[in-house]
């Protein structure tokens, strides 16, 4: 018997769940997104294995991705369904018994001690198959890295380990952005030392690279590429870390005033969502998206924790401050963190 993360990632999750209910649908591209019509500004939030094979993706303007795919069929986002979906999916992990660590609408930490974490996964796979008609896969590892890497290599609806046994065989020649949390800049950066595999990333010297990337980030990328992480899995219950509110303008904000008049409605928004999360807040961050789709984001930590609406409102437009205010905007959000 050995111990064993293991990452249960539901598969094209929403568009997954908009199958079920438009079963017509099937084996057509399908992106969930905004408000469901690619005329109007939005992002893609899921779209299906056929969408993605025309190049969409997360986070896609949705006019882009009708370009990519304009057979494409757009719905639009029904979080109150996807939240139920959600909750019957993750009720039913739980019945295996073991500590069962929540990290969203679609995936989970699960830990198990097990002699055949395969045939676990199995069962998970099952299970699950027959509480909501959706598949899932399953990364298995020896860390908690390692098993949420492996489940992209078992997608869709496959089971994959990854250990420290096999890490250099799988991952050695992959760049680095092939790593959780390291980005295109990131890798620009690396490759500027010559550095382009996760290989030679694993191998740099560490004092080298904490110099070129601070002395958080630079040690912490070369721990990565050694396939280092924690191995708990927390039952803890899932508690959000933050409540946000965002919207987008089908025409672009141009005067400031109404930058600060949104923010303010926005933060307003939030505020109430604290005071429904029964926590208050520690730390407020605002987002806006200056057109064409360029993306910034402050932050401030809050002097005291509060859910008083106007603390929100002032900490936000104080963070807006922090904006170039001639340009043209297109999207802003408003996002209170709770203390950890």
């Amino acid at each position: 018997m050995a111990w064993w993360v293991l990452h249960v990632d539901l598969d094209q999750f929403l568009a997954a769940v908009e199958l079920l209910r438009r079963p017509e649908l099937r084996g057509k591209p399908v992106i969930v997104g905004g408000q469901g019509d690619p005329t109007q500004r939005g992002v893609v939030s899921t779209a299906s294995y056929e969408a993605r094979e025309f190049g969409v993706r997360s986070g896609m303007p949705l006019r882009t991705a009708a370009k990519r795919c304009p057979d494409a069929v757009f719905l639009p986002v029904d979080a109150d369904v996807y939240n139920a979906v959600s909750q019957r999916v993750m009720d039913t992990v739980r019945e295996f018994g073991v500590p069962v660590e929540v990290l969203g609408w679609d995936e989970a930490y699960l830990g198990v001690e097990t002699g055949d974490p395969e045939a676990f996964a199995a069962e998970i796979q099952r299970a699950v198959r027959e509480a909501t008609e959706l598949d899932c896969s399953v990364g298995i590892g020896d860390n908690r890295l390692r098993a949420k890497l492996a489940t992209d290599f078992g997608k869709p609806a496959g089971v994959y380990r990854l250990t420290r046994e096999n890490w250099y065989e799988v991952m050695a020649d992959l760049p680095p952005d092939a790593l959780l949390g390291v980005g295109g800049k990131t890798t620009k950066k690396l490759a500027a030392l010559g550095i382009t595999t996760v290989r030679e990333l694993a191998a740099a010297d560490r004092n080298a690279l904490a110099e070129r990337f601070g002395p958080t980030m630079g040690p912490w990328i070369w721990y990565l590429a050694q396939g280092r992480g924690e191995t708990e899995v927390s039952a803890t219950p899932y508690v959000a870390r933050s409540r946000g509110r965002e919207m987008t303008f089908q025409q672009n904000l141009t005067e400031w005033a109404d930058v600060e008049r949104e923010i303010a409605v926005l933060a307003r928004r939030v505020a109430d969502d604290v005071a429904e999360e029964g926590r208050p807040a520690a730390r407020v961050v605002v987002k806006v998206r200056f057109a064409p789709f360029e993306t910034e984001s402050h932050g401030v930590t809050l002097p005291a924790l509060t859910s008083d609406p106007a603390d929100i409102e002032q900490a936000a437009l104080g963070v807006l401050g922090r904006f170039e205010p001639s340009r043209a905007v297109r999207l802003l959000g408003v996002r209170a963190e709770f203390e950890r």
